[in-house]
């Protein structure tokens, strides 16, 4: 089952560092990165959202395919191309899968100017590794969905 852990790092830029070392963990199978995304404030104190996974361009894409695929049945590819991925933009934009937004939106509300928060759905395979890979970060953690004694463990070993 998919842990949710939300970390809690200084700024943007550390953020997205968190999701490139989660990304290189997961290139090394020591973690399976389902989504990740970091929600910060930007100059204006407005909550901003970043995700990894874009559900509007894959749906785009594959709305263009199957467009094309039922518009060369009716001889006007170019118009089957254009209103698939239309529609597949829209299916995409709509589809919520990974993480929930409204969490995302909610936290990223509540967090201090020039603070952030990494949101990572994800199989840890070999935690030591994974926690001494992000401790140089000074993460806090924010939020899990762990077993108590589990979050416990995590938090003492972030800290150590």
């Amino acid at each position: 089952m998919a842990q949710l852990i939300v970390l809690g790092v200084a700024d943007r830029d550390t953020a997205e560092e968190a999701l490139d070392i989660a990304a290189s963990l997961n290139r090394q199978e020591l973690l399976r990165l389902q989504d990740g995304a970091y929600a910060y404030k930007d100059a204006k104190g407005r909550p901003r959202i970043h995700q990894t996974v874009n559900t509007t361009g894959r749906g785009a894409l594959g709305g263009a395919l199957w467009g094309t695929l039922i518009g060369l049945i009716f001889l006007n590819p170019i118009l089957g191309m254009a209103v698939g991925a239309a529609s597949g933009a829209v299916a995409g934009k709509l589809t919520d899968i990974g993480i929930d937004d409204d969490m995302i939106k909610q936290i990223g509300a509540q967090l201090d100017d020039g603070r952030a928060a990494v949101f990572l759905l994800t199989d840890i395979n070999a935690a030591d590794r994974v926690v001494e890979a992000f401790r140089p970060l000074d993460p806090k953690v924010l939020r899990t969905n762990l077993s108590k004694d589990d979050e416990r463990e995590l938090v003492e070993a972030l800290r150590a």
